[in-house]
């Protein structure tokens, strides 16, 4: 079974208890009781409504069944290491929209990085973008036309920073064994928010993991 490698190690963290300092009183003996004033009349409290455009909370699923089927792509293949795989691909995806751009294509899903193989110390990959029909002539230069791993998958939802993804993989994982699945040693990434834009805490990306 063949998994993206974490980027960083987790440390686990203690926890301190906090204690509040004793009033001045308490350290001696306590004043003599002052007479309670009369409560006046509480009027009841108004309900509480959520804020409005507050984000509402939701649970994606997680090993979700996915039937992959193969649709065109155009793809800049390369290599990386962990430390910088975020920049690696990114780099890839604006080589791969300046094509588009310049030949007035469009893309017909989202940007998805396909990894072909992993080690200690990198990957092998593709940086993709989908399309509805493939180029009618060949693109040349480091850009490719192929098409997209197909079968069955499973399906998991992160949301957060790319370096978080670390912790995504590790409960795939577990899932995996869980469920004594065994995978193919081929994994994708299809970034719902665009990360060329979009802030890296607030990105998505759906993890397809193919079974074998």
């Amino acid at each position: 079974m063949l998994l993206r490698l974490a980027l960083c190690v987790g440390v686990a963290a203690a926890l301190a208890a906090i204690v509040a300092p004793l009033p001045s009183w308490a350290q001696g003996s306590p004043p003599a009781a002052a007479p309670k004033p009369e409560a006046a009349p509480v009027a009841p409290a108004a309900p509480t409504e959520p804020a409005k455009g507050a984000p509402a909370e939701r649970t994606d699923p997680f090993g979700e069944d996915a039937n992959l089927t193969a649709r065109p792509i155009v793809y800049v293949k390369g290599t990386g290491t962990w430390d910088s795989a975020l920049e690696t691909v990114t780099h890839a995806f604006k080589t791969i929209k300046a094509y588009l751009d310049k030949q007035g294509l469009k893309a017909d899903g989202p940007a998805m990085t396909i990894f072909t193989s992993t080690d200690d110390s990198g990957f092998q990959f593709q940086a993709a973008i989908p399309l509805a029909q493939p180029p009618k002539s060949p693109p040349g230069g480091d850009i490719a036309v192929g098409t997209s791993p197909q079968g069955h998958a499973l399906k998991f939802v992160h949301r957060g920073s790319y370096d978080g993804l670390d912790n995504t993989y590790e409960a795939i994982t577990n899932y995996l064994d869980s469920k004594r699945l065994e995978a193919k040693d081929m994994f994708i990434e299809e970034y719902v928010t665009d990360p060329l834009s979009t802030k890296e805490d607030n990105l998505v990306v759906n993890v397809f993991v193919l079974i074998k």
